[in-house]
């Protein structure tokens, strides 16, 4: 009897116990159905809330950049085939450099040099190539015609002011990018992303370099600074247009082209009062437009996998399966409009062989030859295309302007004739 009660008794508990996980399971569910329930409401009302806000709330909430608090892949640092190798921020540590020219700076500097990409040039060089292109375009039209040592002072003056201007466009950058690169491998170890560097000193700094780009445009004709200010809204805006628009490369070669029409006022050439001085500088702008726009599109395939993760957005990855077509049109656009400022100019046949003969060959080779899968071989033609095609651009140029300068043309030669002659020259 006492057996069968014990029996009982561990029945009846276990009974008791299971209707108690019963009720608590049920507790439990009717509370995730009363927050979820809670959560859909709250959903509801603000999507209610976000259709009646003005069209310019709505679209002024969205340019803010959206940071995903975790993304499923992440790249390199550097630019090798690497990259598609799944890399954690978090197993990324900071090593001073131990080489190069930022190594040789005092500690406290080092940050500042690799926030403006002192150790990597090759931006500089895009920027600088068309100030290069404009001042040897240029000086035909100048009365006398400019000397040489006068171009090199020139083309030297927008050398520095390139190399400012690029490292205040980065800092700039950066700056908006700042709670973006933590979160990517390949930024995250950027100065202000590290924190080596806070946006409060970033933006002093930029304020600096501005003011140093200031007094560098003071050394040209004051006429430059009507031509040289406009071009900080592009600085300001290319960041922004990454996250706006597919094509954020053509606003970068807005920015980056603004030189080629400098090289005309620096050089004493009224733009306005000269129309074939304004139509060859319209013509090299648009030109070197195209350029950029190929060169970036080039770059952009290196990061394509992780744009569209990162918010991002690209020509690249907009037309990922017309990318060649695409090249070759705009590498046909570049050299058209090279020849069209060839032709207002009346440049000879120098110019028109050196200049858009080497352009078409190296773009054509480049175009054919890169490999749009490899970031390394991306990288290679992005770095190297810069000197094979703005150099064989630059030889053209230098050619026909010493062909002027020193007579080799007969004296019928378009750009010392009298139609020129006419065009207004600022003193």
């Amino acid at each position: 009897m006492k057996t069968f009660l014990a029996h009982g008794g561990l029945r009846l508990a276990a009974l008791r116990t299971t209707n108690s996980a019963a009720t608590t399971q049920i507790r439990r569910v009717g509370s995730c159905k009363h927050y979820l329930g809670q959560q859909s409401q709250h959903h509801y009302q603000a999507a209610r809330s976000s259709q009646t806000q003005s069209p310019v709330a709505r679209s002024h909430r969205n340019l803010a950049p959206l940071v995903p608090r975790a993304f499923p892949r992440y790249i390199s640092s550097s630019p090798s085939p690497s990259q598609s190798t799944v890399v954690s921020p978090t197993d990324l540590t900071y090593t001073p450099p131990s080489k190069g020219v930022i190594a040789s700076l005092p500690k406290s500097w080092i940050p500042y040099a690799e926030l403006i990409r002192l150790d990597k040039p090759t931006g500089t060089y895009y920027l600088y190539f068309p100030c290069l292109f404009s001042t040897l375009m240029a000086a035909p039209f100048a009365l006398p015609i400019a000397s040489p040592l006068e171009v090199a002072s020139i083309s030297g003056l927008f050398f520095v002011g390139a190399l400012v201007m690029r490292g205040a466009g980065c800092t700039i950058n950066d700056l908006w990018d700042r709670n973006l690169d933590p979160h990517v491998a390949r930024t995250k170890l950027r100065p202000i992303a590290r924190k080596a560097i806070t946006p409060q000193k970033a933006i002093i700094f930029t304020g600096g370099q501005l003011l140093v780009g200031l007094g560098v445009l003071l050394q040209f004709p004051y006429q430059c600074l009507f031509y040289g200010i406009p071009s900080l809204l592009f600085v300001a805006a290319y960041p922004l247009a990454k996250r706006v628009t597919n094509y954020p490369q053509a606003v970068l070669g807005l920015t980056f082209s603004w030189g080629a029409m400098m090289g005309f006022p620096a050089l004493g050439v009224d733009l306005l009062s000269n129309p074939d001085a304004m139509m060859t500088a319209a013509a090299l702008y648009s030109s070197c437009v195209a350029w950029t726009v190929l060169y970036d599109m080039i770059y952009a395939h290196m990061d394509i996998k992780y744009d569209a993760a990162a918010g991002i957005k690209s020509i690249a990855l907009k037309h990922e399966k017309h990318t060649k077509a695409i090249l070759s049109g705009l590498a046909a656009v570049q050299v058209g409009l090279l020849g069209a400022a060839g032709v207002a100019a009346g440049l000879g046949p120098i110019y028109f062989v050196g200049t858009c003969g080497s352009a078409i060959v190296t773009l054509g080779t480049m175009i054919w030859r890169v490999q749009l899968k490899s970031v390394e071989n991306c990288w290679w033609w992005f770095r190297n295309g810069c000197w094979i095609t703005g150099g064989g651009i630059t030889l053209g140029l230098v050619g026909e302007y010493l062909a002027n300068f020193f007579g080799w043309y007969d004296s019928a030669a378009p750009i010392t004739s009298a139609a020129h002659a006419e065009g207004s020259v600022v003193s």
